[in-house]
């Protein structure tokens, strides 16, 4: 098949085209290299095209003969402050809207899309007394007194998390969450109207080679990993006992290449959780590459981020169960390699290496 892949040659997308090539699919790739992601232009054994995918005739140009169109293109990351709002809106959304429309347009009519873990907000969460209960968001005077764990609305009692299931109520809690709902709806709506087929990928926490290193809009690894190469302690926020599940970038692709060669239900979007089915603490991750790099012990120094969640972890049984998914590299495994791993330089901020 022939495969468009935008946002191609970035870190999750340059690792998904690669497993589709290896597959035998005749990949194309459209990136509009953000700078919080790309110091330079990669070298890549594909046809790589510079281009945004909120440019309309960019995009038509790149779908004839194309069957599905895998869509990674993003502004990624938790972000600095509001005012990054009009990047994550356009960039997110106002680029997936251009996306289906131009699919449409094209008779494209299969897309996968990358998803994210955020979209849940705060996990599910158990009160002893009250069973499953919608925790509200986290009040700054119990985070500034240590109390991380969010509490029952009804009693306020501490919550105990359990794994989130796809059809779990979803609740974003920053603008870069709001923005990967909003795509969401945005291709529900395109499969309605088209009688196309979407699978969302829901990505947890993706780690692995050429991450973007120097940059707040870099995952929690990358920023840990950054820090250790400088000869830094990793900074932990709230007790780090934070829990996570960390996904190697390889299964992800291998999770992308069994949606792309999976039919998905006509005229629906089945999103799917993307993760490796082991949840670990932020805590743990920071001192496994502490250990696996040589480096200082992590400091703990408590506070939060506005829009951070305590807890995000999932259940990985549906991917499974429809794609045939499972996440191959350990977290061992994994982390242990991506301590000595090539990071992705950023030009907006500086730093990292190739």
């Amino acid at each position: 098949m022939r495969i468009l892949v935008t946002g191609g040659a970035g870190f999750i997308g340059s690792t998904v085209a690669d497993a589709l090539a290896d597959r035998g699919h005749d990949v194309v790739l459209l990136d509009a290299f953000l700078p919080q992601a790309h110091g330079t232009v990669p070298r890549s054994r594909h046809r790589l095209v510079r281009g945004d995918v909120r440019d309309s005739d960019a995009v038509t140009g790149l779908l004839d003969g194309v069957d599905v169109v895998c869509h990674q293109a993003a502004m990624v990351g938790h972000g600095v402050d509001p005012s990054d709002m009009p990047d994550y809106a356009s960039h997110n959304d106002h680029g997936t809207a251009v996306l289906l429309a131009a699919m449409h347009a094209s008779g494209v009519h299969r897309l996968v899309l990358a998803s994210s873990m955020v979209v849940y907000g705060e996990g599910r969460y158990r009160c002893p007394q009250h069973s499953l209960v919608r925790p509200a968001p986290r009040r700054g005077d119990d985070l500034a007194a240590g109390q991380y764990e969010p509490r029952c609305p009804i009693c306020q009692d501490a919550l105990q998390p359990e794994l989130v299931p796809e059809d779990a109520l979803l609740d974003p809690r920053s603008t870069y969450a709001a923005t990967k709902l909003a795509q969401e709806h945005l291709a529900t709506a395109w499969a309605r109207q088209t009688g196309g087929g979407v699978w969302a990928l829901r990505y947890h926490n993706v780690y692995g080679p050429w991450m973007p290193s120097g940059t707040p809009y870099a995952g929690v690894a990358s920023l840990f990993r950054s820090a250790l190469h400088d000869g830094r302690a990793p900074v932990v926020l709230e007790d780090g006992h934070q829990r996570r599940d960390f996904v190697h970038v390889s299964d992800v692709a291998a999770a992308n290449l069994a949606a792309v060669e999976a039919e998905p239900p006509p005229g629906e979007l089945d999103a799917l959780n993307i993760c490796s089915g082991t949840p670990h603490t932020i805590g743990e991750l920071a001192g496994e590459l502490a250990r696996a790099c040589g480096g200082p012990a992590p400091r703990v120094v408590g506070g939060a981020r506005p829009g951070d969640v305590r807890h995000i972890v999932a259940d990985p049984a549906k991917a499974t169960r429809v794609l045939g998914f499972r996440a191959a590299v350990d977290f061992t495994t994994g982390v242990e390699e991506f301590a000595h791993a090539p990071l992705r330089e950023s030009a907006a901020l500086g730093g990292g290496q190739r």
